[in-house]
């Protein structure tokens, strides 16, 4: 018995599992230690010697944090080693960052993102509605909407697969800043033109995906359909819809992040003076980098959110695919 417990308690590699927690906690410790060395100073005026200080202290305190982290990560769950990371990442910059004295007009330190993050929330908001929702968000149902039908009518027509989709793999090869000043010219400032702009750049994983999808369904179970007199409307639902859902979940998280990318560029061409990507251009030009920031943080909160409830939604449509089984 005392055998089999000590078996239990050694991991992979024949070691017994170390205090990670308290590892990654004495690396957090140095790294906040490295940032309060030089928090007192004006960033131009940091002595030589606590600059060497803070930045031993960063260099022990990662190297104690990833240790730490790595010993813990298998254990943990979700999105909290990736939080754990980013923590200790953002400490590290900080320190560095009033160490060296670099200007805030080129790389500003995350805490002054975060203030500017806080001061700029009502704008920042604003501008993430815009953007996000009637951009990003009706583009990307909009293209959704029209590259299923596309798909459906090319399965069901095959002549169309061979004349349409050719040039649906062309179209889909166009980069997006060549296509958006086009488009925002011909449709004007709106929020629509942004909102083609991303359907457009949806539309194509979408048909493709799809097509593949419905063309990938099991020959013997489509046999065994017709053996048993299924109509051809039946043996679509119950066959080839399953087929296609893991190739439409995957379109969809690929179009997912892709909307708020065409949605962002499509502004840098023309706006009525909102939207994330106005902000950013507009503050950028005025060096306020600390808004810019906070702006890209915004912006990668949402797409990381979409990309999650598209991700949520797969696992619970298709949590019978053998892919999904794996990967438990």
């Amino acid at each position: 018995m005392a055998s089999r417990a000590a078996t239990l308690a050694t991991d992979r590699t024949g070691r017994r599992p170390g205090p990670g927690g308290l590892v990654l906690a004495l690396g957090l410790a140095l790294l906040l230690a490295a940032v309060w060395n030089v928090w007192s100073f004006p960033l131009d005026a940091v002595p030589p010697g606590r600059k060497a200080l803070s930045l031993a202290l960063i260099v022990l305190g990662l190297g104690a944090g990833v240790s730490g982290l790595a010993a813990l990560a298998r254990r943990m769950t979700g999105v909290l080693p990736a939080l754990l990371a980013a923590l200790l990442a953002l400490v590290a910059v900080e320190g560095l960052l009033r160490a060296y004295g670099v200007p805030p007009g080129l790389i500003p330190t995350p805490t002054r993102v975060a203030t500017a993050l806080y001061r700029s929330r009502v704008v920042l908001l604003g501008d993430a509605r815009v953007t996000f929702v009637q951009e990003a968000l009706l583009g990307y149902l909009a293209g959704v909407g029209a590259g299923i039908v596309v798909a459906l009518a090319a399965v069901r027509f095959p002549f169309l697969e061979r004349g349409a989709l050719p040039y649906a793999g062309l179209f889909a090869s166009i980069p997006i800043v060549a296509l958006a000043p086009v488009i925002v010219k011909a449709f004007g400032l709106e929020w629509p033109s942004k909102a083609i702009i991303v359907a457009i750049t949806v539309f194509f994983p979408v048909v493709v995906n799809v097509v593949r999808g419905l063309q990938g369904a099991n020959p013997l179970l489509l046999d065994l359909m017709r053996t048993y007199a299924v109509t051809p409307a039946a043996a679509f639902r119950l066959v080839r819809v399953p087929s296609a859902l893991p190739f439409l979940f995957n379109a969809l998280k690929i179009g997912s992040t892709l909307a708020l990318i065409g949605a962002i560029v499509g502004e840098f061409f023309g706006t009525t003076g909102q939207g994330l990507g106005f902000r950013i251009q507009i503050e950028a030009g005025r060096f306020n980098l600390d808004i810019v920031w906070a702006a890209i943080v915004i912006a990668s909160v949402l797409g990381l959110a979409f990309y999650g409830a598209i991700s949520w939604l797969e696992a619970r449509f298709t949590g019978w695919h053998a892919s999904r089984r794996h990967s438990r």
